[in-house]
């Protein structure tokens, strides 16, 4: 009799079960996302970054290093550069991860037996995405130059290397690894504090019965939307002061950008997250199932969004997955401006792609609650 009993209840639970199907599809998919992104898209040790060369000598050695760089499997060299400066504006924008400059006079100065410098300026905001690719360098222009340096050269071969290497780590120059997570937490514990919250808000009312209520009211969707928005903003106010503050007092992140830029991105983030969260609450059926959707999107923010790994390491379409998520364009916004002293026009592309992201959950999310509604 105690087995029949206990098979019942495993009968009645397996029910239960198949009576919620979005929960027991989240449950499945959430080992199969972690598997994804554990497996093929975190890489500690990113390859072919993308590179700029600036090349103002034509001997023989400048084109040997030029070939050696672009062979490596650390380096994707993606632009050539001309003018003066082109490369400092290329690595503040984030396009490029490491600018070449061989100078003026380069083979000459090797043939004559000195030490001619190569500068190397490495985008340093993520030190972890930097230190192996540093090395491979070094390892490169010797190889490089041991096929040339043949004949009467060969001595300039032996020995120590016969090119200095200066290597200019840019924005973050001793390598401390707080200027680059304490921005992205900003990021982080916005996030998860706007979706999660705003996300149970709407299945709140309805488990709780006072979704009647409400729809009694002359309120219409656009207005409750903002109602229940609203004073989860202010929360999110108080954390971005206590973040920023620490930032500055605590962790001595360099702030090289306009204050009033990075406020703006912050507000402008913090209500996209909110449009997120609300219309999450306008989908699950319950609480439970709101907070495994804000599971379910945190995953990936924490870890595609450039925050815990770096991006430029992950395969192709993890980056693509990483551009429809909001936290991984504000990571790029705060560490730009804080770290690199972006302007509004070099801020410009990832704010507006911030606005088209709440422009669209806010209409879906309007949407979602006049059906609910109705």
């Amino acid at each position: 009799m105690m087995w029949q009993r206990i098979l019942a209840m495993i009968f009645k639970e397996i029910r239960q079960m198949t009576r919620d199907p979005g929960t027991v599809g989240m449950m499945l998919a959430m080992p199969l996302v972690q598997l994804m992104i554990f497996g093929f898209a975190i890489n500690n040790d990113p390859r072919r970054l993308p590179m700029a060369i600036e090349v103002n000598d034509t001997s023989v050695f400048a084109r040997s290093i030029d070939a050696a760089l672009r062979n490596t499997t650390y380096f994707r060299v993606t632009r050539i550069v001309g003018a003066p400066g082109e490369g400092e504006r290329l690595l503040k924008r984030g396009d490029v991860q490491f600018v070449v400059t061989i100078p003026v006079d380069f083979g000459r100065d090797l043939v004559r037996g000195e030490r001619p410098q190569l500068l190397v300026t490495a985008d340093a905001t993520d030190p972890a995405a930097t230190g192996n690719a540093l090395s491979a360098i070094d390892q490169a222009v010797a190889g490089a130059l041991s096929h040339d340096l043949i004949g009467p050269l060969a001595a300039r071969a032996q020995g120590p290397s016969p090119v200095d290497l200066v290597i200019h780590r840019s924005y973050n120059p001793e390598g401390i690894t707080s200027h680059n997570t304490v921005p992205g937490l900003l990021a982080v514990v916005l996030s998860m504090t706007m979706v999660m919250l705003t996300a149970l808000s709407v299945t709140r009312e309805v488990e709780q019965g006072t979704m009647e209520n409400l729809l009694a009211t002359p309120l219409r969707p656009f207005e409750v939307m903002v109602g229940k928005i609203v004073p989860y903003l202010f929360i999110g106010v108080v954390q971005m002061a206590v973040i920023l503050l620490a930032a500055h007092f605590v962790f001595h992140v360099p702030f090289a950008g306009s204050i009033g830029l990075t406020l703006a991105s912050t507000l402008l983030f913090m209500v996209t997250s909110l449009a997120l969260g609300f219309t999450l609450s306008t989908i699950a059926g319950s609480q439970l199932q709101a907070m495994q959707m804000s599971f379910f999107y945190m995953l990936p923010s924490i870890l595609l969004s450039g925050f815990a790994f770096p991006y430029r390491g992950m395969p192709r379409w993890a980056q693509w997955g990483a551009e429809v998520l909001p936290t991984t364009h504000f990571i790029r916004l705060v560490r730009g401006i804080m770290l690199k002293g972006w302007t509004l026009g070099d801020a410009l592309p990832h704010l507006a792609v911030l606005v088209l992201m709440l422009v669209v959950l806010g209409t879906v999310a309007v949407r979602r609650y006049q059906d609910t509604v109705a």
